[in-house]
């Protein structure tokens, strides 16, 4: 599903552009990250931490002139994955000056530069989860990179001749997290990613990644799908389940069955499963949750549509 997400990433990635992934939690953002480092030819490298080329040395051992030797490396093993915290920090990220290699080598010089976790994605991707949980000083120093590929740590400006695609993604939904420089989403291209197009794609996506211990009728998997399908489109409702919500009844459901020595999955394992996977994904908004609890609302829904009756026809 989400052909229009992936041709949008495939026209940015073709042209070499930076990219960030708007879309709520659980919607496989990171899964399509690394899927394109999955894609990547594999690259004869120096083994060494940072995918070296054999002609294009770049980290302090690399260039120490000693004969290194080579490895295949595939592009999975390229994939480099950033967490945005507000405790994250430049050094961190990018690397720090070596004060006694300074002396030695010279203050901007690679020699002098222990390199950060960024370096690790040299000739791979870059993924940064959560960027607009960075600090605004990091979100300052990725825009010299990502622009010049230079860094500025303390009193020094350090090239940084690093060659990633860089992938980041934000949950327009989370309210406490830092704000986005516009100088920094003006390099950036924004795909937005929502939730799978249809409750066939959803059933297949959850048939996939989920685990799999005891027969889950295919008619029952797919009313509980569309029911989750539903609870997105109430309009009494502030944040709604993902695509994990929906993995999550599917393993619970069989957990239950599997525990009651039982093959195949019923109704009553997926109503006994719903409420501890779907009460703490869901947000009431204010005037609602005044009047009833997250457990009360899905009672109700479920209720009302007599167990997983629907009115969308996607059964």
């Amino acid at each position: 599903g989400l052909e229009k997400t992936k041709q949008q990433l495939k026209s940015a990635l073709l042209v070499n552009r930076h990219v960030l992934i708007i879309g709520p939690p659980g919607v496989g953002k990171t899964t399509l990250a690394k899927n394109i480092a999955t894609l990547l030819p594999a690259l004869e490298c120096n083994d060494c931490d940072f995918h070296c080329l054999p002609e294009k040395p770049l980290c302090p051992s690399c260039l120490s002139g000693k004969k290194k030797t080579t490895k295949n490396v595939q592009g999975n093993e390229r994939f480099v994955r950033l967490q945005g915290s507000p405790d994250l920090t430049v050094e961190d990220i990018l690397g720090d000056i070596d004060p006694v290699k300074a002396l030695q080598f010279g203050p901007t010089s690679l020699q002098a530069f222990s390199p950060g976790k960024i370096f690790r994605a040299h000739n791979g991707v870059l993924f940064f989860d959560e960027l607009n949980r960075a600090p605004q000083k990091l979100q300052n120093a990725l825009l010299q990179v990502l622009e010049e590929g230079k860094a500025t740590l303390g009193a020094y400006t350090v090239d940084v001749p690093v060659d990633f695609i860089f992938v980041a993604t934000m949950n327009p939904g989370d309210s406490t997290t830092e704000v986005l420089s516009d100088v920094l989403l003006d390099r950036l291209d924004v795909v937005h990613m929502g939730y799978p197009d249809s409750s066939e794609d959803e059933l297949h996506i959850v048939q996939k990644q989920g685990i799999h211990l005891v027969e889950f009728p295919e008619d029952l998997l797919n009313e509980a799908i569309c029911f989750i399908r539903e609870l997105r489109e109430s309009k009494d409702l502030s944040r709604v389940p993902s695509v994990r919500c929906s993995i999550g009844i599917y393993e619970r459901a069989q957990a239950h069955a599997f525990l009651a020595r039982r093959t195949t999955v019923t109704k009553q394992d997926v109503l006994d499963a719903l409420l501890s996977v779907l009460g703490q994904r869901i947000e009431l908004k204010p005037a609602v949750k005044y009047v009833k609890s997250a457990a009360e609302f899905l009672r109700e829904q479920i209720t009302s549509k007599n167990g997983f009756k629907n009115k969308s026809g996607c059964l």
